[in-house]
């Protein structure tokens, strides 16, 4: 019986899914967990499973391809299986359009693009075959792909199910048949060169760049938390001094492990110990209840190619520095070559942010729904500020936390800040 290959639900919070690469091609042997394709999510990219077993028979969705949570995008069946109506119907409806290519200027976007390219010629008849005049049995991506290299399929010996020809037969086919030879344009002759450099009839043009699946759960989550949360935003200065002076002194003593601590690991500590003692702040908005959690799960801003993802410490409040360092480290790593389970970037309970590695000073953050409240950590900056009646020069740092003004009040948020700052500026208290 034919199994359909469904676009799964790969993370949480995936509503759509892009075909990175197919494993399997037309005609391949499958079994019940193999690895079809690697698709793109909206955080990584994952591995799509067969759920049953036979032939690869159809591919319905090419490389490239986006398309829904649910769709059809494969059939998985026997050899001579009929599944005329299965790819006649995913293909019809079911299937989104690939997205198109970044398009060069004077690119005519209105070419079409391999979805809906794909979605006609799995409802059109098979043409004849020339020499026997019977019908040419090829899959749809076959057909397209025989179409664009100008090949007649009754001259392709299929390797299929049944003779059938499939993507890689007529690949070959491509390969062994000869380029046509360009036509040479004419000779235009030699205009000299002008006294001086005009913009009169210079084109003006762009660049689109293709919006990654990342990108598009980016955009889409910071709407949703922009436009219905209230967020407010307290800023408190701290002196850096301490927490430099222990990192050096630890750092000497884990180095030689292969650890480094960073500022950001004090941060990261020092928050979790705070939300733990401010549980007002580790919470979030359900509907009509807030939701103040017992255990304290901080998710940590990551930069990647496509934009950003948050992987998360478990359970940081019961962590030392070395075992968060060593935490973030590993996860940033894999975050980076879009590798992390979704085990590993959900859960978070409170969020970081920090941009000081790049000099900002001081920024806000949006808040990551259903979470109340993240922290925005600027630069550590050499100031002069007051103290003791005398100027001197002191490391300092700004953070800024935002709120969720339906969980987190302003003399809650304050408090919360006052024993972030206590902590840092005194890095023994995380102990206490």
């Amino acid at each position: 019986m034919a199994t359909k290959v469904h676009m799964e639900a790969l993370s949480p919070t995936m509503e759509e899914g892009q075909i990175v690469r197919w494993l399997k091609a037309e005609g391949d042997a499958v079994s019940n967990g193999d690895i079809l394709a690697e698709v793109e999510t909206d955080k990584a990219t994952m591995e799509l499973v067969a759920r049953g077993d036979g032939v690869l028979r159809a591919i319905l969705l090419p490389e490239g391809g986006t398309a829904p949570v649910g769709d059809v995008i494969g059939v998985i069946a026997a050899e001579d299986e009929d599944i005329a109506d299965l790819t006649a119907g995913a293909a019809s409806g079911s299937v989104q359009e690939a997205d198109s290519s970044p398009q060069e200027e004077g690119h005519d976007p209105s070419a079409g693009d391999a979805g809906a390219a794909e979605a006609e010629l799995a409802q059109a008849p098979e043409p004849a075959a020339s020499e026997s005049g019977g019908r040419v049995k090829a899959s749809p991506l076959a057909r397209r792909l025989a179409e664009e290299a100008g090949i007649d399929l009754a001259s392709v010996a299929g390797s299929g199910p049944g003779g059938r020809v499939v993507k890689k037969d007529v690949e070959q086919a491509a390969a062994a048949t000869p380029a046509p030879s360009a036509p040479q344009p004419p000779a235009t002759p030699a205009r000299p060169a002008p006294a001086a450099w005009s913009d009169a009839g210079a084109e003006e043009g762009y660049t689109e760049v293709k919006v990654s699946q990342m990108r598009k759960t980016i955009a889409r989550r910071l709407t949703e938390s922009l436009s219905p949360v209230p967020h407010f935003f307290l800023t408190i200065e701290v002196d850096m001094a301490r927490v430099l002076d222990a990192r050096a002194r630890i750092n000497g003593m884990v180095e030689r492990d292969g650890d480094k601590i960073s500022v950001n690991d004090f941060v990261l500590k020092a928050a979790a110990a705070a939300l733990r003692q401010h549980p007002a702040c580790n919470a979030a908005w359900h509907d009509n209840v807030i939701r103040r959690y017992d255990h304290v799960h901080v998710g940590v801003a990551v930069a990647v190619e496509d934009g950003l993802i948050t992987p998360v410490v478990k359970h940081a409040d019961r962590k030392g520095l070395v075992q968060i360092s060593r935490e973030v480290r590993e996860m940033a790593g894999r975050a980076r070559e879009k590798k992390l389970t979704p085990d590993e970037y959900t859960g978070s309970t409170f969020s970081v942010s920090n941009l000081g590695m790049f000099g900002i000073r001081e920024f806000t953050a949006i808040i990551n729904p259903p979470e109340a409240g993240i922290l925005a950590v600027g630069a550590v900056e050499e100031i002069p500020v007051a103290l003791g009646g005398d100027v001197v020069v002191r490391p300092r740092m700004r953070v800024t936390m935002s709120c969720d003004h339906r969980v987190i009040d302003g003399a809650q948020g304050s408090r919360f800040l006052a024993t972030l700052k206590g902590m840092l500026e005194e890095p023994a208290a995380i102990l206490l």
